[in-house]
């Protein structure tokens, strides 16, 4: 029996197909600000494990937890020491703000701070332009396990996700576990020897446009209804581009990008997002072992090379 995975979705609607339902888990949680679901063929001591792994995480990678690797970066004004992990995601987030010609930068975080869209609030123009001198991902210095932020702020919000879904599947397949899926929030891993069919939502509504095939990939999906509201007539979304502080205005809607790193499609699915269909394809095409579906705000679907489309249905080739 085939998984179906829908993104935004907080439960998982069948068995894994090939698992033994008296040992497999599958189990909810709030963590890491969004809904986590783990699904594993595995027994609840380990299951409760990789959620563990979520809380370590966030107490190392949260911009707001005190006394995090992010936090204290934050608060620094000088080189400070921090964890191998911390080190790896930032050089690997530099070298994504280089290949998008710094559209994707986690030193966007005082523009991003501004915006409230749980109250809706707009910052004014001022505040953003005043914000917007203080990102530059260039004055980002490591030394070693050492990183000098030069009086910038950083947010991993999208990376780090990524990364702990790898770490997470990690943890799982150490532990003797063959098959499961990892989903943070819309950020999916399936491992195993079967088929996983995901479902990819239509923009602004609980249907799905596509049903994406994959085994043993991570998939994860960037979209402007993740958090958006309307005001004053005017449509406000989180997906801020470092060229003007507010939400990237191009003619997608979502991206979701297929690889074997999770954290690699974490960051390229906001990479594509914020460089557009034509420039978000020629990374992916230039990115081995990756795909990516491009969904218009009007509705077209664009794949990559790697994937052919069938009945609403997506394959890797």
């Amino acid at each position: 029996m085939k998984k179906t995975v829908s993104f935004g979705l907080i439960f998982l609607l069948l068995s894994l197909c090939g698992c033994d339902r008296n040992t497999e888990i599958s189990e909810t949680r709030f963590a890491l600000d969004t809904v986590v679901t783990l699904t594993a063929h595995c027994d609840g001591e380990t299951l409760n494990g990789a959620f563990s792994l979520c809380s370590d995480y966030e107490k190392l990678l949260s911009r707001t937890s005190a006394g995090s690797d992010i936090y204290n970066l934050n608060q620094a004004s000088d080189f400070i020491k921090v964890s191998d992990e911390t080190v790896k995601i930032i050089e690997r987030s530099i070298y994504y703000s280089d290949i998008s010609e710094g559209k994707f930068d986690i030193t966007v975080c005082p523009v991003s701070m501004l915006w409230d869209f749980k109250n809706q609030i707009v910052p004014n123009r001022d505040e953003i332009a005043e914000a917007l001198k203080n990102v530059d991902y260039h004055s980002i210095e490591i030394s070693g396990n050492r990183v000098n932020l030069n009086g910038k702020k950083i947010d991993l919000g999208g990376i780090a996700k990524g990364y702990i879904a790898d770490r997470i599947k990690d943890y799982f397949t150490e532990n003797g576990v063959k098959e499961g899926i990892v989903n943070l929030g819309g950020n999916v891993v399936v491992f195993g020897d079967d088929c996983c069919r995901v479902g990819i939502k239509k923009p602004f509504t609980d249907e799905f446009i596509a049903v994406l095939n994959i085994k043993n990939k991570s998939a994860v999906t960037s979209g402007i209804y993740e958090r958006c509201f309307e005001k004053d007539g005017q449509f406000y979304h989180h997906i801020i581009d470092t060229d003007t502080g507010y939400g990237v205005d191009n003619e997608l809607a979502a991206v979701t990008v297929i690889g074997d790193v999770s954290a690699d499609c974490d960051a390229l699915s906001t990479v594509c997002m914020l460089t557009g269909t034509e420039k978000g394809m020629k990374i992916i095409e230039n990115t081995p072992c990756t795909e990516a579906v491009f969904v218009s705000r009007d509705g077209k679907i664009t794949l990559t090379g790697g994937l052919y489309m069938k009945n609403n249905n997506i394959y890797i080739k």
